[in-house]
């Protein structure tokens, strides 16, 4: 009887073990990345016995001494992938796990892509703030976007014109107003050109005069001119127009080009009769002024792609990925993490190469737990549990049957 209720002991402790792992699998069912886990049960050793009877029967009995928790296995299945809204959080479609190195050194991998900027600029886990690790040739380095706060100005050189000067212009005059110039230091100093038609009877037919002012309406250049072929087009030598730039808030002095279409072309400025008013306008102009970083992402690649504030677009590291063949080797490490303490060899790459899956930004992988399933094991191991129990209840209850059987006997032979 003794034997009996130690089996029933074990069937306790088992249950019991499995009820820690389903509540840690219901615990986390919100937990992103997370693996929900399924605990191994196994029977012990057995005892031979020879067999009764008259002694015909040679099979023996084996009893049995109960069971155990033979160890937990991870479900590394994926979960479902969520959109987040978050620039920053990234969820891998496939195989492949991210790799974080937190300062003591240690290598983790994870499923969960909730990701920020720390102060120092390094791309880090949310979650315990280990250092995102990137793909640089086959090495893991850690990203930063510390340098990349600012994206720099850029001096105009370049200023394009499209429309039309038209022949029948009203006053024979055409003024473009605001034409942004940028300096060195990514200040603006406006602009303006007037073109002014050439009337006379010793002037150029088809040409037009260039003044061009800056903001205070100081003069800056008065030596251009444009001409245009009989077709309207812009005649060779007269396509464009170069002079000395001096930005009014100072720095150095730059060489502005007016562009108007390439010569014999009618992709700029034309001069056609067009039967109203002259339309020629700014078409672009090749400076910038700098611009903050507003916008941190992810493309499918898992490279980091920056925006910023002066339109301009920049990429930026690579975001590693790791896959071992032999997953369960891996062991959970708490934050949706696993550690390669076993010495797997261990696969690294980029996103969407070889065998490893792409990157979706803006989304995170959720917890692969199945309520259903774990509520059905839920009751599975209740129905365990209590069984074990009853097990030892009627094991004590025959026991104690037989001690009061021996107190009786004994009272009887007095």
């Amino acid at each position: 009887m003794l034997d009996t209720i130690y089996i029933g002991l074990t069937g306790l402790t088992g249950f019991s073990d499995g009820l820690k792992n389903i509540s840690n699998n219901v615990a986390n069912v919100n937990t992103p990345g997370f693996k929900g886990t399924t605990l191994k049960f196994q029977d012990l050793f057995y005892q031979a016995q020879a067999g009764g009877g008259n002694g015909s029967d040679q099979s023996g009995m084996f009893l049995g001494s109960g069971m155990s928790a033979g160890g937990s296995s991870v479900v590394f299945r994926q979960g479902d992938v969520k959109s987040t809204g978050n620039d920053l959080d990234a969820a891998v479609d496939g195989n492949g796990f991210f790799v974080l190195r937190s300062d003591d050194g240690k290598t983790t991998f994870t499923r969960d892509g909730e990701f920020s900027i720390d102060a120092d600029g390094f791309l880090v886990a949310r979650s315990g703030k280990a250092r995102v690790q990137g793909l640089e040739g086959d090495k893991l380095v850690d990203i930063n976007v510390r340098d990349l706060q600012v994206s720099p100005a850029k001096v105009t050189t370049t200023i394009k014109f499209t429309g039309n000067l038209s022949v029948d212009d009203s006053d024979n005059t055409q003024v473009v107003h605001g034409i942004p110039v940028f300096d060195a230091r990514g200040g603006n100093n406006p602009l303006t050109v007037t073109f002014t038609k050439n009337t006379g009877t010793s002037a150029v037919p088809r040409s037009w005069k260039i003044v061009v002012d800056d903001a205070a309406g100081n003069l800056v250049d008065d030596t251009g001119e444009i001409r245009f072929n009989g077709d309207g087009s812009p005649q060779p030598g007269f396509e464009s127009h170069s002079f000395v730039f001096t930005p009014i808030g100072g720095g150095d002095p730059v060489t502005l080009t007016l562009d108007f279409g390439i010569a014999g072309g009618f992709s700029g400025a034309t001069n056609f009769s067009a039967g109203g008013d002259s339309t020629l306008a700014l078409a672009s102009q090749d400076g910038l002024a700098a611009g903050a970083l507003t916008k941190t992402t992810f493309d499918a690649d898992g490279k980091m792609a920056l925006t910023y504030s002066n339109g301009q677009n920049a990429s930026h590291g690579q975001l590693a990925l790791a896959w071992f063949d032999f997953l369960q080797g891996l062991q959970p490490s708490g934050h949706a993490s696993f550690e390669n303490n076993t010495g797997l060899a261990m696969r690294l790459g980029a996103p969407n190469t070889s065998l490893f899956g792409g990157v979706k930004a803006g989304n995170l992988e959720s917890s692969n737990v199945d309520l259903s399933q774990e509520f059905t094991d839920l009751i599975v191991i209740q129905r365990g549990f209590q069984g074990s129990s009853q097990v030892v209840t009627v094991a004590n209850e025959m026991l104690q049957q037989l001690l009061d059987i021996q107190r009786g006997g004994g009272g009887g032979g007095a």
